[in-house]
Order: C-alpha cells, then structure tokens, then sequence
C-alpha cells in the first residue's frame, strides 16, 4: 500500500485550517518552573524562549495543587510501592489499592454511594453516556456542552436529542413537555460548568423541571452532569456547581486533571448504575487506569482540599478572580463575570484575538485565544483562567499589560 497518495489530502485540509485561522500551530512547550518569589506567582520557562519567565494565565490547575509538596510525595511514594504504570486494564490485573482508596474517597466527597475512575475526563463521558442511553431513550442537552458531550450523544444514537438554547430553562421544560410518548425515558446532559464562558448550569433549576416530568416517562427523567470545571473550583468546599446550586444531579462526572492537580476523570452515582458502568463501559474495560501513583496524589488532593488550606486556597481563588473581572470593566473591556475562576476576555473576533494573545506573550504572559469552531462565530475570547497560586502582584500585571494593547 502507498500512503503517499493520501498525503494530498491530508496537506489540503491542514491548509485550510490555516486559511481560516482555525489551526492550533505548535504546542507551546514548557521546560521548567521557577519558585514564586517577590509577592509573584510560579513562572514558567518555554523552549526557545531562553531564560524569559512567563505568568501562566492559561492552567485548569485552578488550586496550584500540580506543584504542593504532598501530592509529589504521595506520587513519589506510590511509584516506589507500585512502579510507574498499573500494566494492565483494570480487570485483568490493573486494579491496586490506591485505585480503590481514590474511588472511596471519591464517592465520599460527593455523598454518593460509588465511585469509577477513567484514564481522563473525556474517556469517563465517552464511558458512561452511551452506556445509559439506548435507543429508546430521548437526550437533551445544552447547546454549549463540551465537545466530548456532543460526541458521546453522536456515539449512543437516542431515539431523539433535543439540542435546547444555552441555559434556557423554558426550553428544557418545553422539550421534556413536548417529547413524552417519543422514548422510554429521558437524560437532561448539561456541563456543570461552561468552560469557555466560566458560567453554570442552574442545577437546582434543572433538577426542579425534571422532577415535574419525570412521571410522564416510563423510566423517569436522570440528570447528567459533567462538572470537570467545577470540582475543586466552586463552591464553598469545592464541590462544584451542584454545591453552589444547592443540587444533586443523578450521575456526575469529573476530572482529577484540573483543580485537583493530577490526572484522570471519575464517575459517582448510586452503586447499581457503578456496578453497570464497571461491566459495559468500552473506555474503563479496555483501557488502562491512571497509575497507582497518581490515584494516591489524589487522594491527598481531597485531602488538601478538605483542610484548612483547602478553604484558603478557594477564598484566594474567589479573591483574585474578582480582583480581575473588576480591572477588566475598569480598562472598558468585556467579559461575563461570575464567582468561577474562568474568565473570558470577549474580543469577539479572531484577528484581534489572535493579536492579543501575540501582545500578551511578547510581555510575558501564556494565554489562549478561542476561536471558531471551538466557540461560536461572534464569541472569540481569549480565557483567562486565575489560580490560587495567583497573587495579587499578577493580576495587576496582567491588567497593566492588557491597558497597552493598541491592537
């Protein structure tokens, strides 16, 4: 076979995600981090950028916790008691202690009965939906769900999806009215946090409508919510948007690779839907789990999250975040402003994102640009993201660079 006749191809479409300004270009890659010193924050070093420092303001790392000494040494210890990868899937042999301990910690943190954790976020929502929906099933989902959402729907061919307008709580309630009789039962999918927009889903709105419904589908109404941006970032405690809302949704997915610090997503929900999860979902079957090492890390994570130092680092997070949205209406700019840690500087057009992004990496500070299709035409932003291990020193920084954009 000769795989050169469909290089062509290949070449014409990577060309024209660059005509539309849609191509990522090459990875930033970082070589180092340099210790917060003078009231700033980490810094960070980057391949060819030689021995310039730059304010990382593009992280999912919303606690620092990546760089806390305990979570590195519950790591370290790990790879010492359990080597650096489990070997195999977790059926056959994969399954370690730590793995357990994280999946029990786990489903106490969030009040529920179990725990399943998935080598990332995506595969955890790749896992779990198409194995709760069927084809008798109707799925409703918020026009702004995360792309492994929208692909998950796409893999479990309902009976019918209702895509309704973002937040649109008459919407959902006209949809879940106008489609009884059309499926057996019906999955509301909704991200607990938006994370191009740092809004939130109104749970507690959410689980009201459905339980109105839920009595005119044979198999009721579930709520399903992947709240990756969520847990560890919001909330009094860090528990997400179902803890701000004053809500519990019925399955709920999240990650362990952004306030929490390490790596791999999880699913909590009652012990019957987990024990289910564990016997048919492709993505936990036939992959492999995150390492013994990184499941002891986060455990420390909650740990460090449900201290002391855990609710300070989350009134540092709320603090910095208010801090921004202030300076950005200050200097005229616009943003959708709320207590999350995201926080999108509206540009609403990509040429200028673009040169904004190039002016806040010439003075020293990582951003990220977002751009169609990853937003919709007329929402380019480029998203700020404040973490705990922010000071007030960076903010200021940033604000001061941004008042020098002529662009």
């Amino acid at each position: 076979m000769n795989a050169k006749r469909w290089i062509p191809r290949l070449e014409a479409s990577l060309a024209q995600l660059d005509a539309e300004g849609r191509s990522k270009g090459r990875e930033t890659v970082l070589t180092g981090v340099l210790a917060p010193k003078d009231g700033y924050g980490p810094r960070y070093t980057l391949a060819a950028q030689g021995e310039k420092a730059f304010l990382r303001m593009n992280s999912n790392g919303y606690l620092g916790l990546a760089l806390h000494p305990e979570l590195i040494a519950a790591e370290e210890d790990g790879s010492r008691r359990f080597g650096t990868g489990p070997g195999a899937v977790r059926f056959i042999s994969g399954t370690f202690a730590p793995h357990v301990a994280l999946e029990e910690r786990l489903a106490r943190f969030h009040g529920r009965e179990s725990a399943m954790i998935f080598s990332a976020a995506y595969a955890a929502v790749l896992g779990v939906l198409p194995q709760l929906i069927t084809k008798e099933s109707i799925v409703v989902s918020d026009a702004l769900n995360h792309n492994c959402i929208i692909n998950a729907i796409r893999l479990s061919r309902p009976a019918t999806k209702v895509i309704y307008p973002h937040l649109s709580m008459s919407a959902l309630d006209e949809a879940l009215a106008a489609n009884v009789g059309k499926g057996k039962g019906v999955l509301v999918v909704t991200d607990g946090i938006f994370s191009m927009r740092g809004d939130h889903a109104p749970l507690d709105r959410i689980g009201e409508i459905c339980r109105r419904h839920d009595s005119s589908y044979e198999e009721g109404v579930v709520t399903v919510v992947d709240d990756s941006h969520g847990v560890g970032a919001f909330g009094e405690t860090g528990r997400g948007t179902e803890e701000h809302c004053g809500a519990t949704c019925d399955v709920l997915v999240a990650t362990l690779g952004k306030a929490l610090g390490v790596n791999g997503g999880y699913v909590v929900a009652g012990d019957t839907v987990i024990r289910y999860l564990r016997e048919t979902a492709p993505f936990y079957i036939y992959s492999n789990p995150i390492t013994p090492a990184e499941a002891a890390a986060a455990v420390r994570a909650l740990d460090v999250l449900d201290s002391p130092e855990g609710l300070t680092r989350l009134a540092q997070l709320r603090a910095l975040t208010a801090r921004l949205e202030a300076g950005l209406a200050r200097l005229g700019f616009e943003t959708i402003p709320g207590p999350h840690p995201v926080v999108p500087l509206m540009i609403r057009d990509s040429a200028r994102t673009a040169a904004l992004v190039q002016h806040l990496f010439a003075n020293g500070i990582l951003a990220t640009g977002l751009t169609y299709p990853v937003v919709p035409r007329g929402d380019e932003e480029i998203r700020f993201q404040v973490c705990a291990t922010h000071t007030e020193k960076d903010i200021d920084i940033l604000l001061e660079v941004l008042a020098g954009f002529t662009g």
